[in-house]
């Protein structure tokens, strides 16, 4: 046993010694000290040696193994210390200076105001589950709602999410009631692509859950934050809408900031930008949920940071936000 010993320490500092490149001495040391390596195997066979025998080896090994790996830290420092960083002073610099995308400035400035409510920030899957996007929703698979998501499925039978609204029930079933979470993140749909439209969006869902919730509470939130984001006074109106996961559900719009509400083409002319379907969290995903109730209400809120970040930088076309042109994002100058 003791020869083998020797035979390896003598094989390894050779290796070491020999090596030129960090990457040679990290294959030696796995060679030699990781788990498939022959000292490895041999300490393996500690356990079946006798008293005696394991009062010798024990400290030989630990000996044999730290001094192994003190040899390859100083080859690694030896190697390091020996690579010459010129930096060239002379070349050009590009002196211009990035900024967020406007989605991500949007997305904080929301979570920042939630927070400062109360919301506690959660996230969910892109790849998600039947179960969490429809089902668990209040979305049988027989639901015509379905048809309205233009959902993309995949080959493993999971789909890109169409809202974000699965991480409701991941919330709920995970925290239970009271609640009051948000989460933003990107969506898909097959959609035809116009000014207003794109296959890839984003959004932030907000839940509360509480006793005695209305939707007072639900229009209170809402004006508080766009007032916040906007840094003014905007005009909202709740229109009547049928989502499967709230009763009532509402239709949350915004004057169009890109033309004053006069009518362009983001707005289809109408002088509103649909901003946030909403409601009031219906029964059934409360139970599935195991929420009863009879106990709890609550309401929920899909925003879409795409549009919101189009109204806050005036930007008349959604695809120039995913195009990733550059010399058309600097135009917004945002810091």
């Amino acid at each position: 046993m003791k020869e083998k010993l020797k035979k390896i320490v003598a094989d390894a500092i050779k290796e070491v010694n020999s090596a030129l490149k960090e990457a040679d001495v990290l294959n030696v040391k796995s060679k030699f000290l990781g788990k498939k390596s022959e000292l490895s195997l041999l300490m393996k066979d500690i356990k079946n040696m006798s008293v005696e025998d394991k009062k010798i080896y024990g400290p030989l090994f630990n000996k044999i193994k730290t001094d192994l790996e003190l040899k390859i830290n100083e080859k690694l420092e030896e190697i390091q210390s020996k690579i010459d960083i010129h930096l060239d002073e002379t070349l050009p610099t590009d002196e211009e200076i990035g900024s967020l995308h406007p989605i991500s400035i949007v997305a904080k400035d929301v979570t920042d105001i939630l927070k400062r409510m109360g919301f506690t920030i959660v996230n969910g899957p892109e790849m998600e589950k039947e179960y969490y996007n429809f089902e668990a929703l209040n979305i049988p698979k027989t639901h015509p709602a379905r048809d309205m998501q233009d959902t993309y499925w995949l080959s493993n039978n999971d789909l890109l999410r169409t809202h974000t609204s699965p991480n409701q029930v991941r919330a709920m079933q995970k925290f239970n009631a009271p609640l009051r979470i948000c989460a933003p993140g990107r969506c898909f749909r097959n959609e035809d692509m116009d000014h207003s439209h794109e296959t890839t969006f984003f959004q932030l869902e907000g839940m509360v859950i509480d006793k005695n919730v209305s939707i007072s509470n639900l229009i209170y939130v809402m004006e508080g934050m766009l007032k916040e984001i906007f840094k003014s006074d905007v005009k909202v109106r709740l229109r009547p809408g049928f989502f499967p996961f709230v009763e009532p559900g509402f239709e949350l719009d915004c004057s169009c900031l890109i033309c004053g509400g006069k009518g362009c083409s983001t707005c289809k002319n109408s002088g509103w930008i649909e901003l946030c379907p909403c409601g009031m969290i219906h029964p059934n995903v409360l139970k599935e949920s195991n929420i009863d109730p009879e106990i709890y209400s609550g309401f929920a809120f899909g925003l879409g940071l795409t549009r919101l970040a189009m109204m806050k930088y005036k930007i008349s076309d959604i695809r120039i936000l995913n195009s990733g042109d550059l010399r058309k994002l600097s135009e917004f100058n945002i810091e």
